[in-house]
């Protein structure tokens, strides 16, 4: 009986199996979740600070930027996975392999610093949700978000396949939870549609927040994250089971970015419909926000219901962080800690933000600019190794993609150029 069901599980699972045996969903679901993990990162609690913070202030001016940004997303995760797939090795184990040692510890150290950054503003959030939701203390919702972060990390000895569900469940429940507080908020279709496909910036400063709203949405440690995820999933060998299975990881992909964009532009029309439109501009915390949606909205639902969406995005990003910080430890230096011991260590910055007392959505917003500066170093070694045909063979990329990530990659070093020259100088 056990071999019966290990062939039933592995006939399900190999790309090899024909396609007739099989109907279309059952061949797509072995591939499907990575990149609910990933998209987890596009929506923690740093896109509600910088998204609220341009709805409040342009109202649905930077649209645009979100749409864009996911946009990029999709590519990047998209090379993120093909690498995975073509070469059995995530990103940082590749940079370790093909570049000079010198350049691979400052990869590893330049990379650590944006793991703090990132795990600095999903501890704030989801500490910041226990304080608004239940009146705990900063630090005492720090301390509890450290506790169920570490406690899901360890369904990871129960297959990868529970804490996918645990994660993407937290996912579509903040994916509900905004379209619930939109239909609640009915923004202006006109100007909304007008946001998205018109490129502007107002002022100086909107800029420096679409560098955020960028380093938000495109996370430096999850395109090290998703070549991991795809490395070893599942057994491809052969050319053409290798190309099925990328077809599959791109659909993933697709879906999970899309929830993921969906919940980001929810974010930002929302504020823009509710304070922007009221003339509440400035409106530029999160706190704040949760204080005022309800008055604003008249409906008693929608504060609590937005505290609640903030403490699933920071607790489900938190574990999404540590995850990757794991893989870019082992695949920069060949080694890792506990993972109770790195909880801990992430833990650190964050309280002591608190404990020093600075305002919490201004180093939320300035921890998503510093994510911005860390997108080229992941990103151009992942356009530079998907490039190669030596290295991906049959899963190269196409000249045509190669192009547009260069480009996706000139459009991001050049923002954070400007945000450099002329916003922090």
């Amino acid at each position: 009986m056990s071999n019966s069901v290990s062939d039933a599980r592995a006939a399900r699972a190999d790309p090899s199996v024909p396609a007739r045996q099989r109907s279309l969903l059952a061949r797509f679901l072995p591939f499907f979740g990575p990149a609910l993990i990933a998209a987890v990162a596009y929506i923690d609690p740093g896109n509600f600070a910088t998204n609220i913070e341009a709805g409040s202030r342009y109202g649905y001016t930077l649209l645009w930027v979100v749409l864009w940004a996911n946009l990029m997303a999709m590519l990047i995760q998209t090379l993120s996975v093909r690498l995975g797939l073509a070469t059995g090795r995530n990103l940082a184990e590749m940079i370790r392999e093909r570049y000079p040692r010198p350049l691979v510890w400052f990869y590893w150290v330049q990379a650590e610093l944006v793991a703090i950054a990132t795990d600095l503003a999903e501890f704030l959030g989801a500490a910041l949700a226990f304080h608004l939701l239940f009146g705990l203390s900063m630090l005492e919702g720090a301390l509890l978000t450290g506790a169920v972060t570490y406690a899901a990390l360890t369904m990871q000895r129960y297959g990868f396949r529970l804490l996918e569900v645990i994660i993407g469940s937290m996912l579509l429940a903040v994916a509900a939870g905004f379209v619930t507080q939109i239909l609640m908020g009915r923004p202006d279709a006109g100007p909304a549609l007008t946001g998205m496909l018109v490129p502007q910036f107002p002022d100086g400063y909107a800029v420096f927040l679409a560098a955020g709203i960028l380093g938000a949405t495109v996370m430096p440690h999850v395109i090290y994250l998703h070549s991991s995820l795809s490395q070893r999933r599942i057994p491809a060998t052969t050319d053409d089971e290798r190309k099925r299975a990328m077809r599959f990881y791109r659909w993933d992909v697709i879906i999970g970015m899309g929830v993921a964009g969906i919940i980001n532009l929810s974010m930002l029309a929302l504020a823009a419909a509710v304070f922007f439109d009221n003339g509440r501009t400035g409106v530029a915390s999160i706190e704040q926000s949760y204080q005022l949606l309800s008055p604003l909205m008249n409906r008693e639902l929608a504060s609590t219901l937005f505290g609640f969406t903030l403490l699933l995005a920071g607790l489900s990003s938190s574990i999404v962080g540590t995850m990757a910080g794991q893989v870019v430890m082992q695949g920069f230096v060949g080694f890792t800690i506990p993972i109770w011991l790195r909880r801990l260590l992430t833990m650190l910055p964050a309280i002591a933000v608190i404990m020093l007392g600075l305002p919490e959505q201004q180093v939320l917003v300035a921890s998503q600019v510093v994510l911005s500066f860390g997108i080229p170093f992941a990103l151009v070694p992942l356009i530079q190794f998907t490039a190669r045909r030596g290295l991906m063979g049959n899963l190269v990329s196409r000249r045509w993609v190669t192009l547009l990530g260069c480009v996706v990659a000139a459009v991001i070093i050049l923002l954070n150029g400007y945000v450099l020259a002329f916003e922090l100088l």
